[in-house]
């Protein structure tokens, strides 16, 4: 049957069927909702340093807090997700965010700011978290790859709008004004998300006090496998590598030789279309060439780039910028769904897991390469990058596929 059968069943809804595109629909929806909002902030830090009278890394915390509180949730949405289903988890988890989001403009000091925030990523966990597992039981596994990249896709046209939309926005009425503009966006993706999302037929909760495997037991699980581990390293490394970019490039272009305005900084975030293109190819190219190429022709092309970030003219930038966001979100896509296809007995806490390491990937990494701009400048900052893409390379060195 095209739409699959029904539960106990189901096969997942194949490609073309109305059911697929409408999961299309509405991940693409809870993507954006969730990226405009986790990097809301990310476009107008350089505002958030005048206004606080901060430096480069101690603002980026508005960032690393948002990503670490995500992280540290990832695990506790995914157990909760097991018990009253993948889309309930999500709608909750983009609701408690919005109204987070809704609130932060109004932080008097730099130290509320930054609690709203850890909030607010740690609500937004829910949707990450079990996000893979949900398209895994949904969606035909034939076609688990090509949705995964469109949902990673979709990220990224929220990444790239919250930033776009914060960043000019910022410019016209302050930072307050532009990370209200992205939790409006939000609001606006959730209500596309809640009309479009199908229900759930691969799906069956797991009551309290049922037979099988608890939490931690399903969680152990997940780290037995070293393929799974090292598919997690691949994450915490790129992330780290992705975000440190993003995080400091805004204080680069803003500052000498370049001296632009927060909107035309805000521009580059165009660059997140790479990301966009990079996702949706990758998942098509892993079903034709394998996994393992396309992860490491991914972070290739992020090492590569990361070193022309270092010419001093705009057209490079905007070339190494294009370059290093395919690479990653191509890398970041086909990692994501070799975890949905490697995990069998604990997907969802695998997926849990994974979400958890590029998280704290995000949070650490990319505050840490804040210390390295603020006392070493931009050229420490991209060798710091290239370190990360080898520590990348080097965790996933032995990763094979397993035959199908």
């Amino acid at each position: 049957m095209d739409e699959g059968t029904a539960v106990g069943g189901h096969v997942g809804h194949r490609a073309g069927s109305s059911g697929y595109r409408r999961i299309v629909v509405a991940m693409t929806a809870a993507g954006v909702a969730t990226f405009a909002q986790l990097y809301a902030v990310q476009a107008v830090l350089p505002g958030l340093a005048d206004t606080f009278a901060a430096s480069a890394s101690s603002v980026a915390l508005s960032v690393s807090f948002a990503t670490g509180g995500l992280a540290a949730f990832v695990l506790v949405w995914s157990g909760i997700a097991d018990r009253i289903g993948r889309v309930r988890v999500m709608a909750i988890a983009l609701t408690v965010s919005t109204v987070l989001g809704l609130a932060a403009p109004f932080s008097p000091e730099m130290w509320s700011l930054l609690v709203l925030r850890g909030l607010q990523g740690a609500a937004l966990g829910g949707v990450p978290a079990v996000a893979m597992a949900y398209l895994a039981e949904e969606v035909h596994p034939a076609h688990l790859s090509r949705v995964a990249g469109i949902y990673i896709a979709g990220n990224t046209v929220g990444g790239m709008s919250g930033r776009l939309v914060a960043g000019a926005v910022a410019d016209l009425g302050g930072w307050r004004w532009g990370v209200g503009a992205d939790s409006l966006l939000a609001l606006a993706a959730l209500i596309v998300f809640a009309a479009a999302v199908p229900r759930t037929r691969g799906f069956t909760p797991k009551p309290p006090g049922s037979s099988g495997p608890g939490l931690l037991r399903r969680v152990g699980s997940a780290v037995a496998d070293p393929g799974l581990i090292a598919l997690y390293c691949q994450a915490l490394f790129l992330m780290g590598a992705f975000v440190t970019v993003y995080n400091y490039l805004a204080f680069r272009m803003t500052g000498p030789p370049f001296g632009f305005s927060q909107t035309v900084v805000a521009l580059l975030f165009v660059a997140y279309l790479a990301g966009t293109a990079g996702s949706a190819v990758a998942g098509r190219l892993a079903e034709r060439l394998g996994r393992r190429a396309v992860l490491l022709s991914g972070v290739a092309a992020m090492a590569g780039s990361a070193a022309v970030l270092l010419v001093p003219a705009l057209g490079a930038v905007i070339a190494g910028l294009l370059l290093f966001t395919f690479g990653f979100f191509a890398a970041h896509a086909t990692a994501s769904a070799w975890v949905g296809h490697r995990a069998t007995a604990a997907r969802a806490q695998a997926a849990a897991l994974y979400t958890l390491a590029y998280y704290l990937g995000s949070s650490t990494f990319g505050w840490l390469g804040g210390v390295f701009y603020d006392n070493l400048g931009w050229p420490a900052v991209v060798a710091y990058v290239l370190g990360l893409c080898a520590a990348s390379v080097l965790a996933g060195a032995a990763l094979r596929e397993r035959p199908r």
